[in-house]
């Protein structure tokens, strides 16, 4: 038992060294080389974890949706327009830890268009996002604070909305800070509302 404890232990110390490498140098700096740097040890301890950089990645996206969804606060104590708000905040860079995320997830992007099989990730990754939203938006549509519209093309606009704040933002932060980010939210969702 205590060898199957330390195997465990060993994988999550190498889980958080590639997370650290994801955030300081993003997908394009992720080897096997740099993660064993990261965690002071050779490429063979990491290799006896992921057999290969495209293991490696797919593990890292893996921490990223993980790390992702805990972000997202339930909304079992909101509904509607507020929850759906709430849901879309939660994936802006408001704190440190969305920010470096954010920051993951945007340089994993060039890696997953040329690999067909991170692509397939990414893909499922932003459907189960667009999932969770749906009923969000229905709400607020049977609320009467959203439009009656295809909430499919709702749910669409607003995730790429969101995720258009947070790539201004993490390339000018200075022109998005947290307050704007959020008065831009709550002025795109007050301007559906009206239409």
């Amino acid at each position: 038992m205590p060898a199957k404890l330390d195997h465990e232990a060993r994988r999550r110390d190498v889980s958080a060294a590639v997370w650290r490498v994801l955030a300081t140098e993003g997908f394009g700096g992720l080897t096997l080389r740099a993660v064993a740097t990261e965690l002071n040890a050779t490429t063979g301890l990491v290799t006896h974890y992921f057999p290969s950089k495209q293991a490696l990645i797919v593990h890292a996206l893996e921490l990223a949706e993980a790390r992702t969804r805990a972000l997202v606060p339930p909304t079992e104590n909101s509904r509607g327009l507020e929850a759906l708000k709430q849901a879309l905040a939660a994936v802006l860079p408001l704190t440190p830890e969305s920010t470096e995320l954010n920051r993951v997830w945007v340089s994993s992007w060039d890696a997953a268009l040329a690999d067909p099989e991170l692509r397939t990730m990414e893909m499922s990754r932003y459907t189960r996002w667009r999932a969770r939203l749906k009923p969000l938006v229905v709400q607020a549509q049977q609320d009467g604070d959203l439009p009656p519209t295809n909430p499919n093309d709702l749910v669409a606009g607003l995730a790429a909305f969101t995720h258009g704040l947070v790539v201004q933002a993490l390339f000018d932060p200075k022109a998005f800070p947290h307050k704007r980010l959020r008065h831009l939210l709550d002025t795109h969702l007050a301007a559906l509302r009206q239409s």
